[in-house]
C-alpha cells in the first residue's frame, strides 16, 4: 500500500529558489495582518473580487463555464442553475464559501472532504457526491493524431479510503511535532491528494479547496482577497507540466515533489505581491489619493492591454462610475489608449 510519511522532509535539503520562497512568503505573513486592519472596507471587495475570480477559474480549468454575467449572479446567489455546468459552478461557490466562512472548524479528515465533495457536486444529478470513486480512473491525454495516452494511472477503488485516510492522518501528525514548514508540507498533501484521484470527479476543484484550506488553517489568508484558483487558470500549462514531473514513480513511493512546491510557493507568493499592490493603490494612489490618481498609477504601473474589470479588481476603493471616469480623463489626456468598443474595450498605456 502508498505509504505517506511525511517526517522523511525534515531530512530533505531544499535549493534556493524554495527557500527562498518560503522566506519571501513568511514576509508577507508578517505584514498580512497590518493590510486587513487598515483597509476593511476595500478587502470587503477583494474578497467579492475573489471569490468570482476564484469560481470562474476553478471550473474553468476543468471546462466548466458560463457567462460573465451568469456567473456573477450565481455567486452573489441572485440567480438558479439554468444547467449542468451552472450546477457545478453554484456547489464551488457554496463548497468555496464553506471553506471562508468555517476553515477553522473543518478538519483535515476523511469525513471533511466527503462533505466538502458532496457540498461540491450537490446539484447535479451524480450519485457518487461525497463519496470515494467506485471504479478505476486514470489521468490520460489525447495525443496530436487522437490516440489516448495513460500518464499516470492513480489508486484502484479499493485502496483509497484507507489512502486519504491515512494522507490526512500523516499531514495532522507532521504539523502537530512542527518539523516541517507548512508551506513545504501543503503542497505535499495536495500533490498526494492529486494522486490518489480519490472521486469520480471534482479531484482537482477539491485540490484547489484543499489547498486554500490549509493554507488558511495556517495562517496565509490571501487567498481570501486575491484569487489563488485564477493564479493557476493563468499557468496552467506550468501546472500540468510541475505535476508531470512529480508524479513520477509515485506508486512506488520514490518520487520528488520538489518541482510541484516551487510552482505552489510561485502561486503563493504571486498572489501576496498582487495583494499588497492592490492595498497600496487604494493606500497611496497619488498625493491626494483621488479615484483620478489611483487609476492612474494602476494604468501607468500596468505591462500589456488592461479593462475596466482590470482596473475595477485592482482598484478595490472605487466604484464603477469612478474608474470610467478616471480612464476617460486619461484617454483624453493621451495618457493611455482606448483599444476596442462595447464589451472588447481595452486600454493600453502610451509611453
Amino acid at each position: 500500500m502508498k505509504k505517506f510519511d511525511y517526517s522523511e522532509l525534515i531530512h530533505r535539503t531544499w535549493d534556493n529558489e524554495i527557500l527562498a520562497y518560503v522566506a519571501k512568503i513568511h514576509e508577507f505573513k508578517g505584514k498580512q495582518e497590518l493590510f486587513i486592519r487598515q483597509k476593511p472596507v476595500e478587502l470587503d471587495r477583494l474578497v467579492e473580487i475573489a471569490k468570482i475570480q476564484s469560481t470562474e477559474a476553478s471550473n474553468r480549468i476543468e471546462g466548466i463555464v458560463t457567462t460573465s454575467a451568469r456567473l456573477k449572479q450565481l455567486v452573489e446567489n441572485k440567480t438558479t442553475p439554468r444547467n449542468r455546468d451552472e450546477k457545478e459552478i453554484l456547489g464551488y461557490r457554496n463548497a468555496l464559501n464553506l471553506v471562508h466562512e468555517n476553515y477553522e472548524y473543518i478538519s483535515v479528515n476523511p469525513n471533511y472532504i466527503l462533505q466538502l465533495h458532496g457540498e461540491l457536486l450537490k446539484h447535479t444529478a451524480f450519485s457518487y457526491a461525497g463519496k470515494f470513486k467506485t471504479t478505476p480512473n486514470e489521468i490520460a491525454k489525447t495525443m496530436p493524431d487522437g490516440t489516448r495516452e495513460v500518464i499516470f494511472q492513480p489508486l484502484e477503488p479499493y485502496e483509497t479510503p484507507d489512502a486519504v485516510a491515512n494522507l490526512c492522518e500523516e499531514y495532522q501528525k507532521a504539523m502537530q511535532l512542527e518539523v516541517v514548514d507548512p508551506l513545504i508540507l501543503i503542497p505535499c498533501f495536495v500533490l498526494d491528494f492529486l494522486c490518489i484521484h480519490p472521486f469520480n470527479d471534482g479531484n482537482g476543484r477539491m485540490s484547489r479547496l484543499l489547498t486554500l484550506l490549509l493554507l488558511y488553517k495556517s495562517g496565509y489568508m490571501v487567498g481570501q482577497y486575491i484569487s489563488i484558483e485564477k493564479a493557476i487558470a493563468d499557468t496552467k500549462d506550468e501546472y500540468y507540466d510541475a505535476l508531470a514531473i512529480t508524479d513520477q514513480n509515485w506508486n512506488a513511493d520514490a518520487n520528488d515533489p520538489k518541482e510541484f512546491i516551487k510552482y505552489m510557493l510561485g502561486i503563493v507568493l504571486s498572489c501576496y505581491r498582487e495583494f499588497e499592490n492592490r492595498i497600496d493603490l487604494a493606500w497611496n494612489g497619488g498625493a491626494k489619493s483621488t479615484s483620478y490618481n489611483i487609476v492612474k498609477k494602476y494604468a501607468m504601473s500596468t505591462i500589456g492591454t488592461f479593462t475596466k474589470q482590470d482596473t475595477l479588481a485592482s482598484c478595490p476603493s472605487l466604484g464603477s462610475s469612478s474608474v470610467e471616469a478616471a480612464l476617460k480623463k486619461l484617454v483624453n489626456e493621451g495618457k493611455i489608449e482606448r483599444l476596442g468598443s462595447g464589451r472588447k474595450t481595452h486600454y493600453v498605456r502610451m509611453d
